[in-house]
């Protein structure tokens, strides 16, 4: 049953990552057809065309080799300076530049000459490339805000769902203890897993986030009161300092960052709890930071991915996956013992995040993904409104098609990338837990 549970997992999470594709490509296809751009082909995969069908002057389609798709806009570079098109160079960066534009060429007919997508204004361009990447976002974000505020996400509550045995710092929190160690203040006081702690020191207690900064800051005997089965119970720990690890404004622990305060020894139950609103703008605005971080990072990750991939080394938590680590991961989520709510939720946060991976990836201001393009008619805006101003000749459309080898270079690793991503991917997996 696990094994067709993860079979099952790894089809329905390549379902949501075509749709997450075809739906970046629909943004492209509609902004263009909305500025009058012909748009010839709109693929999902590579490869063979294994269907197609001809709606108007469109071909719509799915090919063999679901790692992508595309959307063909006609006339993306402007023809050469002397406005023709040249015949191929035997430099090979020139020879780029002109296979490029020749190929921008290869389905421009009689009647298309107003309809290229080079002729738009550049307000128009940017609006073309950015309505894919920005269907990414919406998608990411109305799912997560959905999940978010129908279902809940795990909070700490003031329920004990783990007492620790002894007091080990957190900077050694993988060992285990021994005889040398001091036993836990909530272990020796009788705290137990299931207490709901309702009291602490006189203070009501209604949350762990009113609880623990009590904790952090008192030293000596305490007075605690629980609520178990049915009945209220006061225990009488004594609080000592220890390490522990620091946290930010959203439960998240802060790497490398560590407190030293009272300590009791346990740690809270998670229940899942449904945002406000409110909390899910403030929810969005983090993971919208803590996404652009890791995608800054992903270079110093490189150096263990290649540790992890070659060497046996492990795979970190946080590292970079490709379509068939995501993939495997959704097979191992909805594989879980857990509530099938939860899977099915976090299977939908997955996607979630995946879709505003490729809204942030693509907006990246290098060629050959959305932002180089975007970034290539902002500079057209700019050096046209500053021509104006100096009453200077209109300098035309800018040529994308010059940064072509940049294009290629970066696309080689991007490649390498990818490459490196799917071996770590297939010999050491991340794992979910």
């Amino acid at each position: 049953m696990t094994l067709l549970m993860t079979v099952l997992g790894i089809v329905v999470f390549v379902i949501g990552l075509l749709f997450s594709i075809a739906w970046h490509e629909a943004g492209h296809l509609a902004m263009g057809k909305l500025f009058g751009v012909r748009v010839p082909q709109y693929m999902v995969g590579f490869g063979r065309t294994i269907w197609s069908k001809k709606i108007g002057e469109t071909e719509y389609g799915l090919k063999a080799v679901p790692a992508g798709g595309y959307c063909r806009l006609i006339g993306m570079f402007p023809p050469d300076d002397d406005g023709k098109l040249k015949a191929k160079s035997t430099s090979p960066w020139r020879s780029m530049i002109e296979e490029a534009r020749e190929a921008s060429y290869e389905e421009v007919g009689p009647g298309d000459e107003t309809r290229m997508f080079y002729t738009r204004k550049p307000w128009q361009k940017f609006l073309i490339m950015f309505a894919g990447p920005a269907m990414n976002l919406v998608l990411g974000v109305a799912i997560l805000a959905g999940v978010w505020m129908a279902y809940g996400v795990p909070k700490p509550s003031n329920q004990v769902g783990l007492v620790v045995d002894c007091v080990v710092p957190a900077t050694e929190a993988d060992r285990k203890c021994t005889p040398q160690d001091v036993p836990a203040p909530a272990a020796a006081a009788g705290l137990k897993v299931g207490d709901r702690i309702v009291s602490f020191n006189g203070t009501k207690i209604t949350s762990y986030g009113q609880l623990q900064p009590l904790i952090r800051k008192s030293m000596g005997p305490v007075d605690v009161v629980v609520q178990r089965d049915g009945q209220q119970v006061t225990l009488h720990p004594v609080l000592v300092a220890n390490k522990v690890q620091k946290f930010d404004s959203h439960d998240q622990p802060i790497k490398g960052e560590y407190l030293e305060t009272g300590y009791l020894g346990f740690s809270p139950r998670s229940v899942v709890t449904p945002l406000t609103a409110g909390q899910v703008t403030d929810e969005m605005r983090f993971y919208m930071d803590k996404s652009v971080e890791g995608l800054m990072r992903i270079p110093q990750k490189i150096p263990a991915l290649w540790g992890a991939a070659f060497q046996g080394e492990e795979r970190d938590k946080d590292s970079p996956v490709g379509m068939v680590g995501a993939a495997r991961i959704g097979g191992d989520v909805l594989a879980a013992d857990a509530p099938a709510a939860a899977r099915v939720m976090t299977m939908l946060q997955l996607l979630a995040m995946i879709n505003i991976g490729l809204f942030l990836f693509n907006m990246l201001p290098l060629l050959p993904l959305d932002g180089g393009h975007m970034v290539g008619a902002i500079w057209e805006s700019v050096r046209r409104r500053i021509a104006r101003v100096f009453k200077r000749p209109d300098p035309g459309p800018f040529d994308v098609a010059k940064l072509m080898p940049v294009a290629y270079a970066v696309a080689v690793v991007f490649i390498g990338f990818t490459v490196l991503v799917l071996i770590a991917d297939l010999v050491n997996p991340v794992k979910v837990t």
